[in-house]
């Protein structure tokens, strides 16, 4: 069996935003296409234009509804390696294959030891292992350890894909290990939490929380919405009466100062 480093000189990881994550699978696209040629791939299909598409990804996105009436909302949770600290799926890896760095805290596989026995897919409580069907190895999110350290990418494109393509910077990277990085903060900030800490795996990546629903802001839509087709009412006498497109910039404002 593998074993654990003592301790990490990083805890390189996710916060993952699901207040601002709309579901657009952008992150998962982007993570496929950079990985399938990198220390990863690559990442097999199996039928992908048939009846039962399939294959490897390392990065999946599942949506939810919760609550129920005007209090329902959909929240789209991202679901990939947390890059644990007590990793069980290296642990159980029978040739050491799967291992975590000491350097960063990164969780990865080589597949060139790897035997495809699975222990580490049934060990993991968070579905984060992918069975490569074509290649028959494991596979896993790598957080780009191909990406962050290579220096001939510009510094913003240092970072893993799936925090690159994100459109509503829902993803967010960098050191959870350091109180004072970017990423600490935020999730203080946010009282963002780990996935199933019951189980005592210690995962690093984090989840920062939806917010609570605006639904003042929900009602001023729909006032503006419903009178957008009546006929223009009369000018305002006071500041308290204002007219449909005062009302539809306010909402707007809104919106966009999240």
């Amino acid at each position: 069996m593998t074993a654990l480093p003592e301790a990490t000189n990083k805890k390189l990881g996710l916060v993952i935003d699901l207040d601002t994550c709309v579901g657009c699978q952008a992150c998962a696209t982007s993570c496929k296409e950079w990985n399938t040629g990198g220390y990863a791939g690559p990442l097999s299909d199996q039928d992908p234009y048939g009846a039962d598409p399939h294959g490897t990804w390392l990065n999946r996105i599942h949506g939810f509804e919760i609550g129920e009436g005007e209090k329902s909302r959909t929240v789209h949770f991202p679901r990939s390696c947390l890059h644990c600290e007590d990793a069980v799926c290296v642990t159980v890896c029978p040739t050491g294959a799967s291992y975590k760095r000491e350097e960063d805290g990164i969780v990865l596989v080589d597949p060139e030891t790897c035997i495809g026995c699975k222990l580490c897919s049934w060990a993991c409580p968070y579905g984060a292992r992918e069975y490569d069907y074509a290649e028959g190895v494991m596979k896993k999110c790598t957080l780009c350890v191909d990406r962050i350290y290579n220096e001939t990418l510009a510094v913003e494109d240092r970072v893993p894909a799936c925090v690159r393509a994100c459109p509503t910077g829902a993803r967010h990277y960098g050191d959870l290990g350091d109180p004072e990085s970017d990423v600490s903060k935020l999730v203080e900030d946010r009282k963002g939490y780990a996935l199933m800490p019951e189980l005592g795996y210690e995962p690093t990546n984090r989840y920062l929380p939806p917010r609570p629903r605006r639904d003042q802001t929900a009602a001023d839509m729909a006032e503006a919405v419903s009178q957008a087709g009546r006929p223009a009412p009369e000018p305002a006498v006071s500041s308290g009466n204002q007219n449909v497109t005062e009302r539809l910039f306010r909402w707007a404002d809104k919106m966009l100062s999240r």
